[in-house]
């Protein structure tokens, strides 16, 4: 056992530049996530976490754990969790959020009451994007006194963190872009600054695992509002191109997809025209599609 312990403790040595092109092509493949030569470092830290805890100290042994059988499918899978970690918090980005609060008070006006609003936060992380999209959800239809309902896809490829979402805690630092108005109105607050999303919330937010690779085999489609920011600066820019079309696609007639301002500059689509907003990078989807499809 002391044996064990002091290796613990001992510093890897560094991956050679062909180990790293190794583990660079392997994770893009399986998640379409590119590691530049600036980021060696994490994935270096990343997956020594996972090799301190069985006792590996040779990257191609590792390699080959993870690549190998069922064992490896498990493997890559707690691997992953140390690959994903995306910091967020509430409203991260307030105006892309009124965006959203805006076009939904458009899309209420005559609404048929048995169409429910639809909307997806991709790559939802821990799980406050998809929060903060019910909220804005909430404050449109009060003001719209709608009868309608709403429900939230959240997806991501990280199982602890859809359910650090299905929990609903947050500390105090997440809350971001909330005013004091919303904190009191959906958020309880607990013990050691900590937070609990009220269940009016939680009820209308389901969290799914979705490798966004995926994406073409998700069965999502019909969305008014697509939010998906902090994700695509991961992939390459064909990659982007690629994802943004697919999501295009998943949009209701009158929809609207937002994503990260200056997340790709130069992608257009015939299906949407660009929101006239410079705070915001946001696409409506045409009413109109029929020559388009």
């Amino acid at each position: 056992m002391q044996t064990t312990q002091n290796w613990s403790l001992q510093q890897l040595p560094d991956m050679d530049t062909q180990q790293f092109r190794q583990w660079q092509t392997l994770l893009e493949a399986r998640t379409g996530v590119c590691v530049s030569d600036q980021r060696k470092t994490f994935l270096q830290t990343s997956l020594c976490a996972r090799m301190r805890a069985l006792n590996l100290n040779d990257y191609q042994a590792y390699y080959e754990n993870v690549t190998q059988g069922a064992s490896g499918a498990v493997e890559w899978s707690s691997l992953i969790e140390h690959l994903t970690v995306r910091e967020t918090s509430f409203m991260r980005h307030r105006p892309s959020f009124d965006a959203v609060g805006r076009h939904l008070d458009l899309l209420l006006e005559n609404r048929p009451a048995d169409r429910p609003l639809q909307l997806w936060s991709v790559g939802c992380a821990s799980g406050e994007e998809a929060y903060s999209l019910a909220v804005m959800a909430e404050h449109s239809l009060r003001k719209a006194k709608a009868q309608t309902s709403y429900g939230i896809w959240a997806t991501d490829i990280s199982l602890k963190a859809l359910e650090q979402g299905r929990t609903a805690i947050y500390s105090g630092h997440r809350l971001g872009g909330l005013n004091e108005r919303e904190r009191r109105e959906w958020l309880q607050p607990l013990a050691n600054d900590k937070h609990e999303v009220a269940y009016g919330l939680r009820d209308r937010v389901c969290f799914s695992r979705l490798n966004i690779l995926e994406l073409a085999q998700a069965p999502i489609q019909d969305l008014d509002i697509i939010f998906c920011q902090n994700l695509l600066i991961y992939f390459r820019r064909w990659r982007r191109r690629d994802l943004l079309n697919l999501l295009a696609r998943r949009l209701a007639p009158g929809g609207m997809l937002v994503i990260g301002l200056g997340e790709i500059m130069d992608w257009n689509n015939p299906l949407l025209e660009r929101l006239p907003d410079d705070q915001v990078q946001a696409y409506v989807r045409r009413d109109s599609i029929e020559r388009l499809e």
